[in-house]
C-alpha cells in the first residue's frame, strides 16, 4: 500500500481503532440485549429465510464471516425495508478490521469492508441481516453499511480502485433494493442520527463518487 507503513503502525496500538467507523456502535448496552430478543423471534417464528453457508450477496466478494455477537440474523427486506447505505471509514487497515469485526467483544460489524490497494471486497456480514454497524437501530434494520480501508484524515487511502470497487458494490445493493441513487439515500456514518462521527471524512469525494455508482449503474 505504498507508504502506509505508519498508518499500519498506528493501526493495532490506537485505541482509536474504528472510532470513525463501525465502532460507533460499542455503547451498544441494552440496545444489543434488545436486539437479541429479536434474534430469538426471527429464529423461532419460522419466517427465517433460507441461506446457503458461504454464500455472498455481491459477485466477486470473498466471505470472511463476522462474528455471531456482531450483527443480527433476520429476513430483510421482508422483515425490513433496506433503503439506505451508510458509507464507513474504520480508521484501521482492511486486515485489522476483518480481526475487528471477528472478535465477539466488539460488538459491531459492517456487511462489507472494501481494501484500498485493489478494492478487494469481503462481505462479513449477508445483506439480510441487521449488521452492528451505524449506532442507531433504526438506520441498522434498514441500511447496508460498508467500510473502506484507512484513515480520515489521511487521504492516500482514497484509492481509485477502491472508489470505483465500491462503486460497483453500491450500484448493486441500490438496484437489488430498488435505492435511488442519491446523498439523500447514501450516506455518510456522521449523519447518521444521533450519531456523532467524521467518518468517511472530509476527503471522501462524494460527487466523484455517486458519479461513479451512477456509471456502474447503468453499465
Amino acid at each position: 500500500m505504498g507508504d502506509h507503513g505508519n498508518a499500519t503502525r498506528r493501526g493495532v496500538g490506537r485505541r482509536a481503532v474504528l472510532l470513525g467507523g463501525a465502532a460507533g456502535a460499542l455503547g451498544l448496552g441494552g440496545y444489543v440485549a434488545r436486539d437479541r430478543l429479536n434474534d430469538w423471534w426471527w429464529r423461532y417464528s419460522g419466517v427465517e429465510t433460507p441461506r446457503v453457508e458461504g454464500e455472498v450477496d455481491h459477485p466477486g466478494a470473498e466471505w470472511v464471516p463476522a462474528s455471531p455477537a456482531n450483527y443480527r440474523r433476520a429476513s430483510r427486506p421482508r422483515g425490513y425495508d433496506i433503503d439506505r447505505v451508510v458509507i464507513h471509514m474504520p480508521e484501521a487497515t482492511y486486515d485489522i478490521t476483518l480481526r475487528v469485526f471477528q472478535d465477539p467483544n466488539h460488538q459491531a460489524a459492517a456487511h462489507y469492508v472494501v481494501r484500498s490497494e485493489d478494492g478487494h471486497v469481503a462481505q462479513m456480514v449477508r445483506e439480510l441481516d441487521v449488521a452492528y454497524q451505524a449506532g442507531n437501530r433504526g438506520f441498522n434494520e434498514r441500511s447496508i453499511g460498508i467500510e473502506h480501508e484507512g484513515w480520515a484524515d489521511e487521504p492516500s487511502y482514497l484509492t481509485d480502485t477502491m472508489y470505483e470497487s465500491s462503486a460497483r458494490l453500491v450500484a448493486g445493493i441500490c438496484a437489488r433494493y430498488g435505492i435511488p441513487v442519491d446523498r439523500d439515500h447514501i450516506v455518510g456514518h456522521n449523519e447518521v442520527p444521533d450519531v456523532i462521527r467524521i467518518c468517511p471524512g472530509p476527503h471522501w469525494d462524494w460527487d466523484r463518487y455517486l458519479e461513479l455508482v451512477r456509471s456502474a449503474a447503468a453499465s
